[in-house]
């Protein structure tokens, strides 16, 4: 697997949702419905961590496969949901030659750690049935969100260098727009979640093949 020790850093501790799940996930679910999902949809979360997001997609009906390169994610998932697939891989890997073909790819604050989010853009498009619905989340920045934090003197700890394993991108609306488009990506728009939409914590990119 490709990279995958280089990226594998990133630590749980547990199987549970964390907070910014909790701000995401009523949002995925109105995307979702909102798109015609219906039980027994093929889903792939694709970053799926600690399989906490995957648990969910599973209880509502759909067959969820999980991806993360996470080793501690990855296990912790296999101990609470051993009823789930979740395997220890990336977007780096070949995933749509040995998984299929999926009606959606949810993928919740992944593309902000990537060095080489190309890759994912590909790898989210392969993975793909033609007119499925990729939704992609990270955290959203904006001008007045930019200047918020720019006056505020909160820039060195948002944009913090000493996160190991942490965000290296920071998208807006117009570049992750772009490296959809890029990988073929159509009919896109974004949902702003947390706080008021001008300071929001996350953005939900949903975008069809």
């Amino acid at each position: 697997m490709e990279q995958i020790e280089s990226i594998s850093g990133y630590a749980y501790e547990d199987a549970e949702l964390n907070d910014s799940h909790n701000i995401l996930v009523p949002c995925l679910f109105a995307i979702l419905k909102s798109r015609g999902a219906a039980k027994g949809s093929r889903v792939m979360d694709l970053g799926c961590g600690n399989g906490a997001i995957a648990e969910l997609l599973h209880r509502d009906g759909f067959a969820v496969v999980g991806v993360d390169p996470s080793e501690s994610g990855v296990r912790q998932a296999k101990i609470k949901y051993p009823h789930l697939q979740i395997d220890r891989g990336s977007a780096y890997d070949p995933v749509a030659e040995k998984y299929g073909k999926f009606d959606f790819v949810v993928s919740l604050e992944v593309v902000e750690h990537l060095y080489n989010p190309r890759k994912y853009a590909a790898a989210v498009y392969s993975l793909l049935a033609p007119g499925g619905t990729a939704i992609i989340s990270t955290p959203y920045h904006g001008y007045w969100k930019n200047v918020t934090l720019a006056i505020s003197g909160k820039m060195d700890n948002h944009f913090t260098a000493l996160w190991d394993h942490g965000h290296i991108k920071f998208w807006s609306y117009k570049t992750l727009r772009l490296l959809l488009e890029e990988a073929g990506f159509r009919d896109i728009e974004f949902h702003r979640v947390g706080r008021i939409p001008p300071l929001a914590k996350s953005m939900l990119a949903v975008a069809r093949k």
